[in-house]
Parts: structure tokens; sequence; C-alpha cells
């Protein structure tokens, strides 16, 4: 059953659609499936995952996601009875690192000065510490793809909403880190940078030097040098990446569950989208209970009784449709709820299925419940 429609829809005239929502509520599922979905209607798509358990690659039929897309056999659509009209579906699994390397290839001035600074012992930390927030560099991965022109839809997976604040954020965070006063005394001509191999200081060092076999005044000095002269740049990107969230054309899809934290994740979401003036396309309700009917027990213990002419499994069949419509009531209860806090958005909701979903197949048939077929 659909509230809101379909995705198709929801999407129209949209390039960029970001999955966000709390941890196991299948939001890796549904991005896998609104972009499978795109695909079989003719679009050009690609989805971008960081999910570390790579179950959106198993499902798509490929041995493993790498940081630049990879197409999905097209047959995997005609074994599922689709035919996509000349749409494709790639996918790609960020690697934060990758990503980072791949901005310090883009902004370093010359071949030389890249080799130095991905060579060098700080930029490996530094680096490693920034893309371990994989929120910005999702966003920078999404936003070089986009820049390409190369499809008619971007999925992305982002990471679970307890890192909202870090992923609609990241972008700004980088500005002020690049900005900083720490950062800014240490590319200063005359600034700590300059002046940190006088004193005290050198003697540390070489102690240090001496103890460790590291020489961390020539990695930082190395470091600081080989960097100041991309601060611009990385500034300059830092800032459109974070006007791509707010773009024409970018929607949000809150994903959720019809548990209780899973629905004041929800709330919360919508709070961050709202107070970021950032569009959102609908929400997505997963594994929503269905009621047994509204039969009562003696119409149905009779018809039961009549046709298995065993006491103790009518009972048993009896107990298990209470179960399912207590879950149902408190599954309807919830999405009332949600809606009520966070507006009349519009809503669709994917029953708890009875099977994992774990291949293209599987993908497609939530089409009913997201397209609306």
């Amino acid at each position: 059953m659909s509230d809101g429609g379909s995705i198709e829809d929801l999407l129209e005239g949209t390039t960029i659609c970001l999955c966000v929502g709390s941890g196991g509520v299948g939001k890796t599922t549904t991005s896998a499936a609104i972009a499978a979905g795109m695909a079989a209607r003719g679009k050009r798509v690609a989805v971008l995952t960081i999910d570390p358990a790579k179950r959106l690659a198993d499902s798509l039929g490929l041995d493993e996601l790498a940081n630049a897309e990879t197409r999905v056999d097209p047959g995997l659509f005609e074994a599922a009875g689709v035919d996509t009209g000349g749409g494709e579906l790639w996918a790609t699994m960020l690697d934060a690192k990758a990503t980072f390397d791949e901005m310090v290839a883009r902004y370093a001035p010359d071949a030389e000065t890249e080799e130095r600074i991905l060579a060098n012992r700080i930029y490996k930390e530094i680096s490693g510490a920034l893309a371990g927030s994989q929120e910005y560099m999702a966003m920078e991965k999404l936003y070089e793809i986009h820049e390409r022109g190369e499809y008619d839809l971007l999925v992305l997976d982002t990471p679970p909403s307890r890192n909202a604040l870090d992923f609609l954020d990241a972008p700004q965070r980088l500005v002020q880190f690049i900005e900083g006063r720490s950062l800014r005394l240490f590319l200063r001509p005359a600034g700590i940078g300059a002046r940190i191999a006088g004193g005290a200081s050198s003697a540390v060092f070489s102690v240090l030097r001496r103890l460790t076999g590291l020489d961390l005044m020539q990695d930082l000095s190395e470091f600081f040098a080989a960097t100041s002269g991309m601060i611009g740049g990385f500034r300059e990107r830092a800032e459109r990446v974070s006007s791509l969230l707010g773009a024409e054309g970018t929607r949000f899809m809150i994903v959720t569950g019809p548990g209780g934290p899973a629905v004041e994740e929800a709330v919360f979401l919508r709070e961050k989208l709202s107070e970021g003036d950032l569009p959102l396309g609908g929400v997505v309700v997963n594994r929503v209970h269905a009621g047994g009917g509204s039969a009562g027990h003696d119409e149905a213990k009779a018809a039961l009784g009549a046709q298995l002419k065993d006491a103790e499994l009518v009972e048993a069949i009896l107990a298990a449709d209470d179960a399912a419509n207590a879950l149902a009531v408190r599954d309807e209860a919830a999405i009332a709820d949600l809606l009520e806090r966070i507006g009349r958005s519009p809503l669709l909701r994917v029953p708890e299925m009875t099977d994992e979903v774990h291949d293209l197949a599987g993908l497609l048939q939530l089409g009913p419940y997201l397209f609306g077929d």
C-alpha cells in the first residue's frame, strides 16, 4: 500500500537521490531497489554505497565494488523478465582514502608535489583521520560523478543517521578545518611550521628521530610546504560540494522502519532537513507488518477445524494470526505518529518480506511497493 504515489513520481526532475536513515532499517536495500527500478524504466543510474558489509555488491551480482562505477550485468534484468529499454545500472562502493588521494591529485600543482604528499607520513595520518569520517568523502565522490554528467540519476546510500549532523555539515566542517587558526599558524611564512625546527623543539625531534628512526620534523615541514598552495582549491571544492545538497534536482528520501527508535531517528532527520532548507522527496517505511484479517475467532476456528481436523494446530494458527494483527496495529500507529510529527509527507510502505533480498530479481520485486506497479 502506498500513500505517496511512486518513487518515479517523487523523483521527477531529480538527478540526485540521497537515502538517509538509521542503521538496520533496510536503507542499503532501498537505495539499490530505487536505482534498479529506475534503471528498469530506461534511466542510466548509478548507486553509491559505503556499506561495509558489501551486501549491495552481492545483491547486484558483482564480485566486489570499487571506487569507480561498475556496470551491473544487463543479463540479470533479462533473467528477471525486465526489458530496461536501454536503461543501465551502475554501482560503486566508496573508498574514502582513495577519494581523498584523488582530491590531492586534482589540486597538486605538479606530479612531483602529488607524489611527495601521498608518500608523506603526516598526510597518511591526516587523510586517514578525515577519510575515516566518511560523510564528506561520500559527498565528494557524489559531486565528482555528478559533474561528469554521465547519469540520469545518482542514488547515494548514506551513513546511518547517528552521523546525520556530520553528513549534512561535513563540507562546512572541512572548510572550517582548512581555515582554522591552528592550520593557518603552520602555513604562514613566519608561522610555527617555519620556526618549529628552532629552539628546544629541535632537540626533542632529534631524540625522537634517534628512538623511532622517523624524521618527524622533515615530514611536518614537507607536508605543510607541499599543501600550502592547495588550500584554496580544497576550500572552493568543499563549498561546491556543500551547495550540491540543496541544489535543484537533489532530493532526500528518509528510510525508516515502524519501530519506535527508527521513527525517532526519522523525525530527527526531517527536522535537520527542514533546518537546512534541504528538499525532502518522501519517506519509505520498511518492514511493515500486515494483519491477518478481521474475521472473528469463532468463525475462523470453525472453518480451520473443519479443514485441518487438528485442534492444537488450529489454536497455534489463531495465536499467530493474533500476533500478526497486533504487530500490524502497532506499525500503523507508529506510521500515523510519524506522519503527524513530520507533516503529511509522501510515504511509501514496504511490507516485511518473507525472504531476504539477495539478488537483482529480489530488488525488482520491491517495485510494486516503491513504484506502484
